[in-house]
């Protein structure tokens, strides 16, 4: 500290203390501790630690405010996102999905596909029917009967299907019931002798009405067809 600087500090001390208090107070507090300028401060290495994070996180704040949001169901419906166009409505395009299906059919009913029953019953309620050439064999409204085609869109409450002359047709699960056929694999089975003829199912639209992915891990209980 230069003479002048003393001399000031000691002419403040001197207004305040007597002055061997005000040389005392100099020499044990004021004339060798050190000064430090910003002795609360973070080291370098941290601060810019501290700042890196800082702007990381003002980036990802607005990248989130960049990204789109996805589309609700209501949005999704309106741009018909799920609609099938006018050129994929015909039965020439899903015969192939049919053909699979058949397969993952036989192998879910297994020897259930011969013997029939209600376990086979309850085997189908609780498959997937995408590609399902499925007749509407009873209906409470009577202009339905008949409408035969694959489905195309497994919905809760609906079944889309492709028919070969009209195109889509919608026709609720709800008071339907749904005729499939199986016919067994064309080579036969060691067990059951050469092929025969197709199998027969009836499935009742009031107890599909959930979704496919629901219907998977669902048991479905035995009960009378309504009357319609």
């Amino acid at each position: 500290m230069d003479t002048a600087a003393q001399k000031v500090t000691k002419d403040l001390l001197a207004r305040a203390h007597s002055p061997d208090s005000a040389n005392r107070i100099y020499s044990e507090k004021i004339q060798y501790r050190p000064f430090h300028l910003r002795p609360t401060s973070p080291p370098p290495a941290q601060f810019n630690a501290r700042a890196a994070r800082r702007r990381a996180r003002e980036q990802d704040k607005a990248k989130r405010k960049t990204k789109p949001k996805p589309l609700s169901a209501r949005e999704r419906r309106k741009l018909g996102l799920y609609d099938i166009p006018k050129e994929g409505q015909k039965y020439e395009i899903y015969e192939p999905l049919n053909q699979l299906w058949l397969g993952y059919a036989r192998e879910v009913l297994d020897n259930d596909l011969y013997t029939g029953g209600t376990a086979a019953a309850a085997k189908l309620a609780s498959a997937e029917f995408h590609g399902a050439e499925v007749e509407v064999s009873r209906s409470r409204c009577p202009g339905r009967v008949g409408i035969k085609g694959i489905v195309v869109r497994d919905r809760k409450f609906v079944f889309e299907i492709i028919t070969k002359k009209r195109g889509v047709k919608v026709v609720p699960k709800e008071g339907t019931s749904f005729r499939v056929e199986v016919p067994p694999a064309p080579e036969g089975d060691e067990a059951h002798g050469p092929p025969v003829g197709k199998f027969s199912f009836e499935i009742l639209g009031d107890q599909m009405m959930l979704r496919s992915v629901d219907r998977a891990n669902r048991k479905f209980k035995t009960r009378f067809l309504k009357t319609v």
